[in-house]
């Protein structure tokens, strides 16, 4: 429980890498982008939208980040709606990081009642055409894909599963995408998101395992583009604003979750738009 009584909500990835000077933004446009005029709810993808959500409705949110600076206008436009946040520096590569990050958190607040795991990452996203073939990924590629979509979540669901089951309740909620249901040829400009079918079946596993113990675990399949000011800015979203996902709504089925009677819980959530056909 945080000084102000509030329960603690956690979102790990709070910032976006399609944010305006997000890496993806960078990669894509080759700037930096004006994001003055967008909604603030989208100026960060989910992870911003998540974390103002929680706060909106009454949470003590904490912000991670592999640097602080990232999370600097985040936490000054959750502050302007009158809810409370602080930011945790948290280095999914690495594990000392992981632990002294959530040390931290217990110390300062207690422990999270929910855990948003919204970590994501580029990696692969730049090798050009002729290095499109699996032969010519570099380990380097794989060992970050496996840090943030494997090793990263077990990692973090160690530092805050046993004191959610102690207590009999929590949230433990994991963002992934529709590369998690099957294995797909990554087609260039991809990311090599072949460990997020671990992620998912982590979720699985710790849903069997931790259920009974009063923790809500869920996989959600985002199955779509993301609205936020790096991918309004692409040619395909400006052609088709249909497929477009609002990450405002996204947070709130994330809460729907979290708010869900034990009676009737939903372990895994593939969320599509309309305009779409779900991937399977």
């Amino acid at each position: 429980m945080s000084p102000t009584r509030k329960q603690v909500a956690v979102v790990v990835g709070a910032t976006s890498k399609w944010q305006s000077d997000g890496r993806n933004t960078k990669l894509a446009h080759g700037k930096v982008l004006d994001d003055s005029g967008l909604p603030v709810g989208i100026r960060w993808g989910i992870g911003g939208a998540l974390a103002q959500q929680f706060a909106k409705q009454g949470f003590f949110v904490v912000l991670t980040t592999r640097t602080a600076r990232n999370a600097a206008a985040l936490a000054e436009a959750i502050k302007a709606q009158g809810g409370e946040c602080m930011t945790v520096e948290l280095d999914l590569a690495q594990q000392d990081s992981i632990s002294q990050a959530f040390a931290t958190i217990r110390e300062r607040v207690g422990d999270p009642h929910v855990l948003l795991y919204n970590a994501g990452y580029l990696e692969g996203r730049d090798l050009p055409p002729e290095k499109e073939l699996f032969e010519h990924v570099p380990l380097e590629i794989f060992e970050t894909a496996q840090h943030i979509a494997s090793r990263g979540p077990f990692l973090v669901a160690k530092e805050v599963l046993p004191a959610m089951r102690k207590r009999g309740e929590g949230s433990f909620l994991i963002t992934n995408n529709a590369s998690s249901l099957r294995g797909r040829k990554r087609m260039t400009g991809q990311s090599l998101y072949y460990p997020r079918v671990m992620m998912r079946t982590l979720a699985q596993v710790l849903t069997e395992e931790y259920s009974e113990h009063g923790v809500h675990v869920a996989n959600i399949i985002i199955d779509g583009l993301i609205d936020s000011p790096g991918t309004r800015a692409l040619p395909r979203a400006q052609q088709h604003p249909e497929i477009v996902m609002n990450p405002e709504k996204i947070a709130e089925a994330f809460y729907y979750l979290h708010t869900q009677d034990k009676s009737c819980w939903t372990h895994e959530l593939q969320l599509t738009p309309f305009a779409t056909k779900p991937s399977v």
